[in-house]
């Protein structure tokens, strides 16, 4: 074994290549991971569950299956899954209280897609409650720390999945973005954090946050590694009837292609005062690489950015409101019942506990947020009107990309910030959302590529493309990773 004790260290094509050659066997890969995991979590706190014998007894399973000459480019290759992406006989907490002790009774369609592809699921990653959150300290479980520097966060809502592919505790792991929680994370730990276009990968088996912008991704060690993810997960799905039987590109052919006469838009809202210096020169110097792999840049104008945020943060909390109705302590998680089962069985009294108990600060503020958007009276000048002004931002950007091949913009405006920094203030917290959550009203394709570094964190830049077309996200992002590489 300790031949292969830095084996959690490679990429999933490397992985693959040596699987087939027969360098390495699953078994191993995914006994380096458990002991990655061994190994560090205790300072980050990445994971809430692992589950170290089922992920054994999957790479056995796998290593049979390429010993019968089966191939596939995720087979017997471990991997995290964000605590709100259902698994079958494994806890899924959604980061939550409320749900500290549920059993999914079912798969998810991506875990279902993943484990018919021979992947090995080592366990499930933390993230704020119901993924809430930009830092992962919104947890019921604890904080997710920076693997660069462990007083700073790891950024949210999928803290846990990028920090784990980080410190190499496995070699992929899936998130979710509803409004840059892969992208936002990928860019605070150094990894790359794909959104694929809403409707590419099922949510099926997602814990619900916003219906109408939740889609599941990869975060990777490379752009060419969260390729291989998205073929294996993206597709049309009869459970969920946002998906669309639209064609998956062969990624890996896409890839390979040169940069030469693309077009990458630079919209100026997205490069304002606020921005750190360092960020500034790192997507400066990126650019400069692009330009010298043969692609030209032109400025693009999205005016309606300005209104990205508000409108965000009407139609979040208002989704939210509703999808967590149903955690009301009498159906699933958590009930007030559970701890006294005395008390007076009022219906009234059972939900108000329930919930009160069960759902922590930033959650309970975002349901009333939304249900005093949707109140009567206010519906339709909140609700509706956002609605009306998020289907102009997405116009605006479907415009913009018939000029250019994609858009290119900082993931965030700073490095991570310091634990407990902007916790005490909602409103500092929602604005770190806004060069992420553009894309995700829009419903289009996004990623995050590190780009540098400034005080030992990393730095993350952002394409955004057109609808279902990540794989010229993927042409452009891995040329870049190639030339920073030397390659």
């Amino acid at each position: 074994m300790k031949k292969f004790m830095k084996s959690n260290k490679l990429t999933i094509k490397q992985a693959v290549q040596m699987l087939e050659k027969r360098e390495i066997t699953s078994v191993e890969l995914t006994e380096a991971c458990l002991t990655r995991i061994k190994e560090v979590d205790d300072k980050i706190h990445a994971c809430l569950t692992v589950c170290e014998e089922q992920a054994l007894a999957e790479a056995k399973k796998a290593d049979e299956r390429r010993a019968k000459g089966e191939t596939g480019e995720l087979l017997g290759i471990p991997y995290l899954a964000k605590d709100n992406i259902l698994t079958k006989g494994i806890k899924t907490t959604a980061g939550s209280k409320i749900l500290e002790n549920y059993i999914a009774p079912y798969d998810a369609t991506v875990i279902k897609k993943l484990k018919q592809a021979g992947a090995v699921l080592l366990g499930k990653t933390n993230l704020d409650e119901f993924a809430h959150g930009a830092s992962t300290e919104n947890s019921a479980f604890g904080v997710t720390y920076n693997p660069w520097d462990l007083t700073c966060v790891s950024g949210g809502s999928s803290g846990g999945s990028s920090a784990a592919v980080a410190t190499d505790m496995c070699l992929f792991a899936l998130g979710t973005d509803t409004g840059g929680s892969i992208r936002y994370p990928a860019s605070f730990c150094g990894v790359v954090g794909l959104k694929p276009t809403y409707g590419r990968s099922s949510r099926f088996g997602l814990i619900a946050m916003t219906s109408s912008t939740d889609v599941p991704g990869p975060l990777t060690k490379t752009v060419e590694d969260a390729a291989i993810v998205l073929s294996i997960i993206a597709g049309y799905d009869k459970n969920d009837a946002t998906t669309i039987k639209e064609k998956i590109e062969n990624y890996q052919k896409t890839i390979k292609h040169n940069l030469n006469g693309l077009k990458i838009g630079l919209p100026k809202e997205y490069f304002i005062d606020g921005i750190d210096k360092s960020v500034k020169q790192a997507i400066n110097q990126a650019i400069e690489e692009f330009k010298k792999l043969g692609a030209k840049f032109i400025k693009v104008s999205l005016p309606h950015t300005k209104y990205v945020l508000p409108v965000y943060y009407i139609i979040t909390p208002s989704e939210i409101s509703s999808n967590l109705a149903r955690f009301d302590g009498i159906k699933y998680g958590f009930s007030i019942l559970q701890e006294n089962k005395e008390q007076n069985n009022d219906l009234m009294s059972i939900y108000l506990q329930s919930r009160g108990k069960g759902f922590g600060s930033e959650t309970k503020r975002r349901i009333m947020l939304g249900t005093y958007a949707l109140t009567a009276g206010y519906y339709d000048a909140y609700y509706i009107q956002a609605q009306k002004v998020r289907t102009k931002i997405k116009e605006e950007m479907d415009k913009a990309l018939t000029t250019v091949d994609c858009l290119l913009t900082p993931t965030a405006p700073r490095i991570a910030f310091k634990i407990g920094a902007k916790s005490r203030d909602p409103l500092k917290m929602y604005l770190e959302d806004i060069f992420v959550a553009g894309a995700s009203l829009a419903g289009l394709p996004a990623i995050s590529i590190p780009c540098g570094f400034d005080q030992g964190l990393p730095i993350g830049m952002q394409l955004i493309g057109r609808r279902f077309d990540e794989a010229m996200l993927f042409r452009i992002g891995e040329s870049y990773q190639k030339k920073q590489n030397g390659i």
